[in-house]
């Protein structure tokens, strides 16, 4: 997949195109109706979709206080968008400048000169420009007049609108099920193996230990079913995952995601980025008052994830 993190990186002799316009964060269900829709018009007329969004967050910039979570870097939403029917996707670098530019700025900077679009796909509910002055029907009114047709697309998901900010309420509250029926997928988060305490290990039930980023949503303190991928070898493993700080023993203040990997006590993993996606909630995170407890509760939750993930 192509990145162009600027408009100058945009090749010079690009043709025409049609543009998908969203931030998509998580590329749920509603982005991929939109990309879905956008790569219709470009097979009519045998042209890329090129999707562009914005790093970071708008709201990183100008509310930072109010910016939400992301649910996937830059680099992982371009993957996703590229597997959801994306030739290109162009990171349009937003600042203080690029938010000051009026809806026909934008339209004639990044639509007409750089991209050459001819046909543009949005979200019916789509916002552009300062003080969010443009939507759909002014990129169809822009259209008529620089040779591009637009549509707006509804982002509907029957009773539930398909949202980032859904999903992010749905991880919020531990529901990684509802996470993914809206994204289409399991909410997962990426990250290199580190070494950790080692508890897990001595205990039977070795973890591959990765951080969390204060910015990036992950689901609340807690133990799910899940599975873990290698992102180098693409081997993916059923696991028991655990989200906190390991409450039962003193001095661990981190949070982190450790994942056990079932029936397995061999995979060396330090140092290997992997994929860690959520399946089902087994329970929130509790202090056990002994090893034991801790024991007994670990082996129970290993089963109900077996049960859930190995068919």
């Amino acid at each position: 997949m192509q990145i162009w993190r600027s408009l100058d990186e945009v090749p010079g002799d690009l043709g025409p195109t049609t543009v998908v316009i969203g931030n998509f964060d998580g590329v749920h269900l509603g982005h991929r109706h939109v990309l879905a829709r956008a790569r219709e018009l470009a097979d009519q007329g045998s042209v890329p979709v090129v999707a562009v969004t914005f790093d970071p967050h708008p709201m990183a910039v100008l509310r930072p206080e109010h910016a939400p979570t992301t649910l996937t870097s830059l680099e992982v939403r371009a993957e996703l968008l590229g597997g959801a029917g994306a030739d290109a996707v162009l990171a349009v670098p937003f600042d203080r400048d690029v938010a000051g530019w009026s809806p026909e700025e934008f339209i004639e900077r990044v639509l007409v000169d750089c991209l050459h679009a001819t046909a543009v796909v949005v979200g019916a509910n789509f916002r552009f420009g300062s003080r969010a002055a443009g939507d759909v029907a002014t990129l169809r009114e822009a259209g008529a007049r620089l040779g591009f047709v637009a549509e707006g697309i509804p982002l509907d998901g029957g009773p539930q609108v398909w949202s980032s900010t859904y999903v992010r309420m749905s991880l919020a509250a531990g529901d990684v099920a509802g996470a993914a029926e809206a994204l289409g997928r399991p909410y997962a988060v990426r990250g290199v193996v580190v070494q950790g305490d080692q508890r897990g290990r001595g205990l039977g039930f070795p973890t591959a230990n990765v951080p969390t980023d204060a910015m990036t949503a992950a689901p609340p303190d807690g133990v799910y079913a899940g599975w873990l991928r290698r992102l180098d070898t693409g081997e993916t493993y059923p696991a028991a995952i655990s989200v906190g700080t390991n409450p039962t023993f003193d001095g661990v203040r981190d949070r982190r995601v450790e994942s056990y990997v079932l029936d397995r006590t061999d995979l060396e993993l330090y140092g290997v980025e992997v994929e860690v996606s959520f399946v089902e909630r087994l329970r929130g995170m509790v202090a056990f008052e002994s090893v034991e407890a801790l024991v007994e509760q670990m082996t129970a939750d290993v089963d109900r994830a077996r049960e859930l993930l190995v068919r």
